[in-house]
């Protein structure tokens, strides 16, 4: 059995679904580009995110993302190249929940705009932290390293205390942070809904040191895991993780 299509996260429909030649003459062959390839070139082509970045906004693998944008840019140069009318509707898609806040914060906010000539941009990062390293559980981290970035560099960073926090519990304690992107290890689905609903992007799945990390999102090649999971040897809670430690479970 085919595995199932996964749906992509699509911030809002465009303004203007159809573009086409002004010279008046009727024309009746057209292209369709769904809305996620719209997206896609929306992401990519204006707010000048990475193929990565792009993966982690609409919830994608990078090679679906691959795959999409090469079929958006084929739809475009067909319509430019032939005069063909260009219409925009469609898709194996999911609206952002979180669009007013969320998405377009993101994308403003974005590692890729921050190379904007002429503007100056500020993004906050949390990192589940222990002794330099990523914490592997999120739900149970007991520190975060909160790094203040500016056009792109960091300019400082503090590590903080969760003072007992939990799960769904510490998205708002970064959002009392204003952190804006998360960088962690494994990740249970509610938490995962929680960040999205605090405006939180996720970058999850990642191992080793902190502050290379963090280097390595900036710089736009960060190695994650945009379907991040925690697996508990198959056991079923609620898309959360337990009570119990890290050393009892693999986070992935």
């Amino acid at each position: 059995m085919p595995r199932p299509c996964k749906r992509r996260r699509v911030c809002g429909a465009p303004g203007c679904e159809r573009f086409g030649p002004m010279d008046g003459t009727p024309r009746t062959e057209g292209i369709t580009m769904t809305l996620d390839e719209y997206e896609c070139i929306r992401l990519m082509d204006l707010e000048h995110l990475t193929q990565e970045q792009c993966a982690a906004q609409m919830k994608v693998a990078r090679t679906t993302v691959q795959a999409i944008y090469s079929s958006a840019r084929e739809k475009l140069a067909d319509c430019l190249v032939r005069g063909k009318e260009l219409r925009i509707a469609g898709g194996n898609y999911v609206l952002c929940e979180a669009r007013a806040s969320c998405c377009h914060s993101h994308c403003t906010g974005s590692v890729g705009a921050l190379e904007r000539k002429g503007e100056q941009k500020t993004m906050k990062i949390g990192v589940t932290y222990e002794n330099g390293q990523i914490f592997q559980h999120f739900g149970h981290t007991e520190q975060f390293k909160v790094y203040d970035v500016q056009d792109g560099k960091v300019v400082s960073s503090a590590v903080v205390d969760t003072n007992g926090n939990g799960h769904g519990a510490l998205a708002g304690f970064l959002k009392e942070y204003q952190v804006d992107t998360l960088i962690c290890g494994g990740i249970g689905a509610g938490a995962q809904n929680a960040l999205a609903a605090a405006g939180i992007r996720l970058y999850g799945g990642v191992s080793g040191d902190a502050d290379a990390a963090v280097d390595a999102l900036l710089k736009g090649n960060l190695d994650y895991n945009p379907d991040v999971r925690c697996d508990h040897h198959g056991e079923h809670h609620g898309g959360e993780c337990g009570s119990h430690g890290c050393g009892e479970h693999t986070c992935g």
